[in-house]
């Protein structure tokens, strides 16, 4: 199972991008655990991350949270994406490091 992992300034802004993220991999029948946290919380939740995505008021992280986690795909989620909570979009972004 893949597990997805979200980094936010607080946690709470991403958890509605997870349950569309969530309603998005169950149509696709992709088995998948997908969570929100604070940044604060990265040493907590990055070492179990298969992939971990940045909503964009932290994406001034992803260079440090890239170093912390070498090997480790990070990227951030895309600002239109994030803006009108675009499950779909954020799954495949999630996704698209293993094809």
């Amino acid at each position: 199972m893949l597990t997805i992992t979200l980094f936010c300034a607080g946690g709470l802004s991403t958890s509605l991008l997870v349950n569309k993220m969530k309603a998005a991999a169950s149509m696709k029948q992709v088995a998948c655990s997908i969570s929100a946290h604070g940044l604060g919380s990265v040493d907590k939740y990055g070492p179990d991350a298969d992939v971990i995505l940045l909503g964009p008021q932290v994406r001034y992280a992803e260079k440090e949270i890239r170093a912390k986690f070498p090997g480790k795909p990070v990227t951030s989620i895309d600002m239109r994406v994030y803006g009108t909570m675009d499950g779909k979009a954020a799954l495949e972004a999630a996704l698209k490091f293993f094809e």
